[in-house]
């Protein structure tokens, strides 16, 4: 989000040329192959996001490579854009299968809404390169923690209930989601370790509970491009078509298997979120 400052849009120069697209919002035209492949790699980061959280890890570098030109506030727009309707689809899906306890929940939500703001405010302000070395050490943790707890988020016994849940759920909220405002990676995965963790719940339950948690931290972000207009909507209504697809397989593969096949889905994305972020900040 520190690179929400607003840029000129260029009007298309290659209008009429065949297999190119001449998008509304775009910098330049698009060739359909760069769009096929942004919706494919779309597709398979619902399909990830949906199970346990992780899809910008497939999603952000095709994209990057697809719109080399653009703003790096576009490419996280159309990012935020596309997973956002993934996720909320997800979030409904869980909710027709599993106990969601919406009590805790709407107020984790809006605190994931209001700390993501406010992650997003600060990182005009400071840098967050601290975080960024601190990250692979953190997730890293995370790993080595459930590899040795065989057991771990295999049973669900909430911790709470009532009112001290939804405190916890909106510190949960608030913590994760500024963290999400302010750096972002790896917020799923955050969100369902500290809800298995803290909470009790089982890696069922805590997939589709940091469903609904991210898309509220994700609704504060994408608020914030649109406001700055760095989102391209015309290819954002193709990618968040083939997300949304992505996300309802993955939702499905998930409540089919059930909570040993999150956490072992789990374990695969926090691996390489460690990879990805270990060499982003120490190369």
């Amino acid at each position: 989000m520190s690179w929400l400052i607003r840029g000129h849009q260029l009007a298309s120069k290659n209008a009429g040329v065949p297999g190119v697209f001449s998008l509304v919002g775009a910098s330049d035209t698009i060739a359909l192959m760069d769009i096929l492949i942004a919706a494919l790699a779309s597709l398979l980061a619902g399909f990830v996001d949906a199970i346990v959280g992780g899809g910008g890890l497939i999603l952000l570098p095709a994209l990057f490579s697809v719109f080399p030109s653009a703003a790096p506030a576009t490419v996280l727009g159309i990012n935020k854009g596309s997973s956002i309707w993934g996720t909320a689809v997800a979030t409904w899906q869980y909710a027709q299968r599993v106990d969601m306890r919406w009590a805790a929940l709407v107020p984790g939500a809006l605190c994931a809404l209001g700390g993501s703001w406010s992650g997003a405010w600060l990182v005009t302000q400071v840098s967050p390169d601290v975080l960024r070395r601190l990250l692979p050490v953190a997730l890293l943790v995370v790993f080595f923690y459930t590899l040795l707890r065989k057991d771990f988020g295999q049973n669900h016994v909430p911790r709470f209930h009532g009112r001290a849940e939804a405190w916890a759920m909106g510190a949960l909220g608030l913590v994760i989601g500024f963290y999400d405002g302010f750096f972002g990676p790896g917020t799923g995965s955050f969100f369902v370790f500290i809800l298995v963790r803290w909470l009790r719940y089982d890696f069922m339950h805590a997939s589709a509970a940091a469903k609904l948690l991210n898309t509220a931290s994700n609704l504060a972000a994408l608020s914030l491009f649109a406001w700055g207009g760095h989102i391209w909507w015309s290819v954002v209504a193709v990618t968040a078509v083939a997300n949304v697809l992505g996300s309802v397989l993955g939702a499905r593969l998930a409540i089919k298997h059930g909570s040993g096949f999150v956490r072992v889905f789990f374990m695969i994305v926090v691996a390489a979120l460690i990879v990805k972020a270990g060499m982003t900040a120490y190369s």
